[in-house]
């Protein structure tokens, strides 16, 4: 039987091919709101960045999403942001790969 073929997208902060279901999508809607998009299906433009918080702390300090999207975002956007990927690490080490 063929081996089948994992999805991989590119972490925006560092740069590397990551299997797709190690990341978060961060999408900007046509309406032009930037929002996390954990079920991977939101209309609009996407990013994806690593279930780890050093990334997403990083994300924050040097402001990834203003520069990709083009938009102003403010602190709370990556505190939400930082806050969620922390408990999707911690859920996906106590749970493992299941969802």
């Amino acid at each position: 039987m063929k081996p089948r073929k994992i999805p991989m997208r590119k972490d925006i902060v560092t740069g590397e091919m990551v299997p797709k279901k190690e990341l978060v999508r961060i999408v900007r809607t046509p309406e032009g709101e930037v929002t996390l998009d954990p079920s991977n299906r939101a209309n609009g433009r996407g990013a994806y960045i690593s279930l780890s918080v050093e990334v997403a702390e990083t994300a924050k300090k040097k402001h990834i999403f203003d520069k990709v999207f083009e938009t102003k975002l403010d602190d709370q956007f990556y505190d939400d942001l930082i806050a969620y990927v922390d408990h999707q690490a911690a859920r996906k080490e106590l749970f493992g790969d299941a969802k």
